[in-house]
């Protein structure tokens, strides 16, 4: 998480959003951070609703108490609603992402929490990224919405081979960024891919 370069996590919803044919998009946001993924999203005005959904409650607490630079444009925006839970229980539960509406489906799900499928912040996430964990996830998006993923790492086939086994149309897009730290370009990946009709 830097606030130095964030163009992968703009262009996790960036991308989903232009996949989506819908007039109308409730989306959700695994990963709250420094709120650039959930703040990009927002940008379209086809998006009628967001949940965030992030596991540590002081994270959301910052951005509630205006401590993070975009917490005032999430908490000021009637479209979007911060959760505090366990995204990955939620994908794999019946229940699903958004408390206040068991079951809710949705156009998209946007997902940067882990550094890639293969780098993990909690191992316990390990079977989300199989083909059953995510043909699970895939029931909590209605037909024709995107799933998409942010990746520190470059394309993984061993993943990209899992990933099309649940979803249709899936990429992986390599973003290239100017990373003032290491001063050179550095690269990440955005999968996404489409719940088959």
């Amino acid at each position: 998480m830097s606030s130095m370069f964030h163009a992968v996590e703009d262009a996790l919803a960036d991308f989903a959003i232009a996949e989506l044919p819908f007039a109308a998009l409730d989306v959700v946001v695994g990963g709250l951070g420094l709120g650039y993924t959930a703040v990009a999203a927002l940008k379209s005005e086809r998006v009628r609703s967001l949940v965030v959904v992030d596991l540590l409650p002081p994270v959301i607490e910052w951005h509630r108490k205006g401590l993070c630079p975009l917490g005032s444009i999430l908490t000021g925006d009637p479209r979007c609603r911060l959760v505090q839970g366990d995204f990955f229980a939620g994908a794999q539960s019946t229940e699903g992402f958004d408390p206040e509406t068991p079951g809710r489906k949705f156009h998209a799900v946007l997902l940067d929490i882990d550094h890639s499928p293969d780098r993990l912040l909690n191992k316990e996430s390990d079977s989300f990224y199989s083909v059953q964990g995510m043909t699970r996830l895939s029931q909590h998006i209605l037909p024709g919405g995107i799933f998409a993923l942010w990746s520190d790492d470059a394309p993984e086939e061993k993943f990209l081979t899992s990933f099309a086994e649940v979803f249709a149309d899936c990429q992986a897009r390599v973003v290239e960024f100017e990373n003032p730290i290491l001063r050179e370009n550095s690269r990440g990946t955005v999968y996404h891919g489409r719940v088959r009709t």
